[in-house]
This record gives C-alpha cells, sequence and structure tokens, in this order.
C-alpha cells in the first residue's frame, strides 16, 4: 500500500527552527526602533468581518475581486482572512475610541492572507511588519513613517534599493486626472494589454502600475498627475521631499506611483530592491486622511507602509547570517536515583538562566556525551549511581575533554560557572 503524506496547504509554509531565528531578529530589531519612536505594538483579529475589507480596499482592485479568503460562518456571517493590516488598525481605532487622544502610532508584525499565484517571495499566507502613525496632517509625520522604513532595513543589511515615492493627491484631484488619463488612453486602447483594457473605466490609475511593456511605451505621453495637483497637495509633497532630502534619504520621483489600494492619498511610496523580477518591492506605504472617518469615526490623517516579510528575508539572507545558540550544559543521566535528583540541578541551571537540555534518551553514558558534542554544548553534567551514592557531581568539559568531580553541595554553589 503506498504510504501517503499530509502537505501543506499550496502558498502556505511551515517555518521552521532554523528559519525562525531570522524572524525573531526582524521582531526585535523593530521594536527596538520603534519603540524609540514611541511607536506601541498593536495586534488585531486574523478574521474580520468581509465588508470592512469591502468599504476600505475598493470594489474594483484585485484584493476584492480575486484574493480574498472569504467564507460564511455558522452565524451566516461573511468572515474574511485579512488580507491586510491598515483597515483592521482603522477599525481598532474607531471602535476603541482611540480618537480621544490626540496622535497614536502603531506597529504591528502578523500574518494576511490572498489568493496569488506563489511564487518565491509571494505566499498566499505571508506576514507583515507594518507601521500607522493616527493622527497627523503634517508632512513631518510621512517622512518619520519612511525614515523609520529606511533605519530598519538599513539595521536588518538590506543593500541596493531605492525609496520611489509621488503624490497622487486629494480625491477631487484625482477625479479630474482619471476624466483625462482615460480621454487619453481611449485613443490606444486596442493596444492596451487585457487587464488595462478591463482596468480603463473601472480602476484606470491600476494602468499606471501596468508592467506590460507595450502600455508602459503608451503611458510615456499621458497626462501627469502632479500636474493635476492643488497648492496644498503640492507644498505637502514638496515638504516631504525636503525632510527626506534633510535626513540624507536617496529617493526618486515615480509620477505613475498609485499603489493598489482605494483608501490611499497624497503621499505615496515604495521601496524596491534592484532585482528584475516583478517581486521586487519590500515596502510599500502612503496617506490614508480619510479611511477613519469612511469607518464611522471622525476625520482622522493617518500615513503609514508595511513590509513584506517573505520578500524582505529572501532578499537579506546572503548579508545576514544568524546561528542559533548552542546550549552551556547537556544533562546525562543513569539510573532511578540520579533522574530523581537531577531536578533540583535543573532548578539551579534555570535559576542562573543558563541554556540546557536534559537527555531523554535513556542511552548509555558515552551515546549520551556524545549527542551532547555534537549538539556544540561546553559542558555535560554527569549523574549516575557512583554520583549518587557518593554524593558528588561529575562535569565534563567537552572541548578540552577535561572531566571532574566535585561534592553535589560544592557544585551546586558553583553552578554559575556553567555560563562561562
Amino acid at each position: 500500500m503506498k504510504s501517503y503524506f499530509m502537505q501543506p496547504l499550496r502558498g502556505t509554509k511551515d517555518i521552521l527552527p532554523y528559519e525562525i531565528i531570522y524572524w525573531q531578529h526582524i521582531y526585535t530589531k523593530a521594536s527596538a526602533i520603534l519603540s524609540l519612536h514611541n511607536y506601541s505594538e498593536i495586534r488585531t483579529p486574523i478574521i474580520e468581518s468581509t465588508n470592512l475589507f469591502q468599504r476600505t480596499i475598493g470594489e474594483t482592485t484585485d484584493i476584492i475581486n480575486k484574493e480574498m479568503y472569504t467564507f460564511i460562518d455558522q452565524s451566516n456571517r461573511y468572515i474574511t482572512l485579512r488580507p491586510e493590516a491598515t483597515a483592521s488598525i482603522a477599525r481598532a481605532f474607531v471602535n476603541n475610541k482611540l480618537y480621544q487622544n490626540q496622535l497614536q502610532k502603531f506597529w504591528y508584525l502578523g500574518p494576511m492572507f490572498r489568493y496569488e499565484r506563489p511564487q518565491s517571495g509571494r505566499q498566499r499566507q505571508f506576514h507583515q511588519l507594518g507601521i500607522e502613525c493616527i493622527g497627523s496632517f503634517s508632512p513631518m509625520a510621512d517622512a518619520e513613517v519612511i525614515h523609520l522604513a529606511n533605519e530598519l532595513l538599513h539595521q536588518l543589511k538590506l543593500k541596493e534599493y531605492i525609496l520611489e515615492i509621488n503624490s497622487i493627491g486629494n480625491l477631487e484631484e484625482r477625479q479630474l486626472y482619471k476624466t483625462d488619463l482615460v480621454k487619453y488612453l481611449l485613443k490606444y486602447k486596442k493596444d492596451l494589454d487585457a487587464d488595462s483594457q478591463n482596468r480603463l473605466y473601472s480602476n484606470p490609475l491600476r494602468i499606471l502600475d501596468s508592467k506590460n511593456a507595450k502600455t508602459q511605451e503608451i503611458l510615456q505621453y499621458a497626462p501627469n498627475l502632479n500636474k493635476y495637483l492643488n497648492k496644498i497637495s503640492t507644498e505637502h509633497f514638496y515638504l516631504v521631499c525636503t525632510y527626506l532630502d534633510n535626513l540624507n534619504i536617496p529617493y526618486k520621483i515615480n509620477y505613475q506611483l498609485v499603489r493598489g489600494l482605494d483608501y490611499y492619498n497624497q503621499t505615496t511610496f515604495e521601496i524596491k530592491t534592484h532585482s528584475e523580477d516583478n517581486q521586487n518591492t519590500i515596502c510599500g506605504g502612503g496617506r490614508y486622511n480619510n479611511l477613519i472617518k469612511q469607518l464611522g469615526g471622525p476625520t482622522t490623517p493617518a500615513v503609514g507602509w508595511a513590509i513584506g516579510l517573505e520578500r524582505l528575508l529572501k532578499s537579506i539572507q546572503t548579508e545576514l547570517i544568524l546561528h542559533q545558540q548552542k546550549i552551556n550544559v547537556y544533562i546525562a543521566t543513569q539510573g532511578l536515583a540520579a533522574q530523581k535528583k537531577i531536578w533540583e540541578i535543573i532548578r539551579n541551571l534555570e535559576k542562573e538562566n543558563i541554556k540546557f537540555e536534559l537527555d531523554l534518551s535513556n542511552k548509555s553514558f558515552p551515546k549520551q556525551i556524545k549527542r551532547a558534542d555534537k549538539l556544540g554544548a561546553k559542558f555535560c553534567i554527569i549523574l549516575g549511581d557512583q554520583e549518587v551514592n557518593n554524593n558528588c557531581i561529575t562535569t565534563r568539559k567537552l572541548d578540552e575533554h577535561k572531566q571532574y568531580t566535585v561534592p553535589y553541595s560544592i557544585f551546586l554553589q558553583e553552578i554559575n560557572k556553567l555560563k562561562h
């Protein structure tokens, strides 16, 4: 009979112990940097009402039309696995009346879900690290969040990346621009790629983001959105760029950068690696001054970003080399009396914060010591009938192949020496 092994669902991946150390490293770095700027961690549910994303992300986006994991639960409610976190945080902000405080700064790290074609750096269950600065119209807020993304990527040893930035103005400015853009593109409708033809009436701004070479060629002579910005939008964007200059953060203005979510306005930005594939965007974000009002809260400006962790890890894996922390002490026992007595030693190792592993194999001492050596332990504590009868402990220093026996009480007093 052919054996059958259960496989993970397509687009999902097990994160194994040797990989977890990288995830923990990113979490630790993010926590340190963001705490320094008074950002607090927030955790929202993985499942939300489907309506939350339909109202905020945009009905004509690929996320809503093709990619959401939605189901009906036993109470006949439409439930969606969150495809992104900003809408959830805006909902939490309104539900918990956090707008009563003047400014809120949040950061998060967690899984998101989109039904996309899996490929390297892109899974159907993927993870994002992100921040949201809620309550400020100031271009300084835009500059701060971009600075934090840049600083974090720098500390995680990401090299060779570029910040692209744009202003997409407010809703009225975009509406005027859309009218002229569609008018221009209609002359070339037959030459546009299929996706762009479909978006011509539903979401024409997304055509600017097309990867099709022929479409991009047509767009070279299309109207520029920046020509439609009013004085307030223009000055806001000018100050954001000025502050980035003051921070010595290089950037490129990309007038075709629009992002894929409807709630964005004014500043939008992406951080891209120099990889030539389509999965080279590491971080994306921007302003969303109308989202919280959309969800029933007061008019509250906000700006934020999200970093895709799978893509980030793929990009830094050659530069960032981490190793699992090795154990200091391996505990080898034999006989019931020794196994009863060892727990006092374990409590003392815990108290001294000494990393250890207790052998659970019941194999011979030579085999237990061999495993201790294989795991890279510095010391092996040996406790058998002889040690129990003589009220002593044998310790083997594995790198020097030296072994010594001391009275049990002295060993307990000097157990902190096993740290070194």
